[in-house]
């Protein structure tokens, strides 16, 4: 397989399979279908890191799991091996976002800087906290904890790779 190891996007986990026909129950690590309902193809990694590409013949919503249904397999005894490998997706298999929205991969690494020209460091981390999530910035020694919403973030520029940031009262002192 030509894929990169370090492009491939993990979108979740293999946790066990369902029913005797070969279908898996997926751990998704972002709750969200979209992306694997629009690939024709999966690549599982294996706990020892050995990748190997599928077909995707279906991907539903089935109550707090997502199922999964590979070309190929049709039988329970099939696909018992398969639990525990991590699912994974090319990045050119992801949807577009939409405006204002990032994918976490694109965010990791941005350097922060306040509206008045102080830089922060970078994310190195997000967090999800329900609500909204909170972008781990690292710079100087020091830790912040920005939280990924309108009011704070001013400007994502990817192409610089540069987030720009009006922080809250106190924000920066915590």
């Amino acid at each position: 397989m030509s894929a990169e190891h370090n492009s491939l996007i993990a979108v979740g986990r293999i946790t066990g399979t369902h029913g005797i026909k070969g279908q898996l129950r997926l751990h998704s690590y972002s709750g969200n279908l979209d992306s694997l309902t629009a690939a024709r193809s999966v690549i599982l990694r294996r706990p020892d890191g050995n990748l190997r590409e599928y077909g995707l013949r279906r991907a539903a919503d089935h109550g707090t799991a997502f199922l999964l249904t590979l070309a190929g397999f049709d039988n329970i005894n099939q696909v018992l091996d398969l639990v525990g490998n991590e699912v994974c997706l090319l990045p050119e298999q992801l949807p577009d976002t939409d405006e204002g929205e990032y994918y976490w991969r694109d965010l990791l690494g941005l350097t922060v800087i306040t509206d008045g020209g102080q830089t922060l460091g970078t994310i190195s981390d997000i967090l999800e906290t329900g609500a909204n999530d909170i972008y781990l910035v690292t710079g100087q020694g020091r830790e912040y904890l920005i939280p990924a919403v309108a009011d704070v973030i001013t400007k994502v520029d990817l192409t610089s790779r540069i987030m720009t940031i009006t922080p809250l009262e106190g924000l920066l002192d915590l």
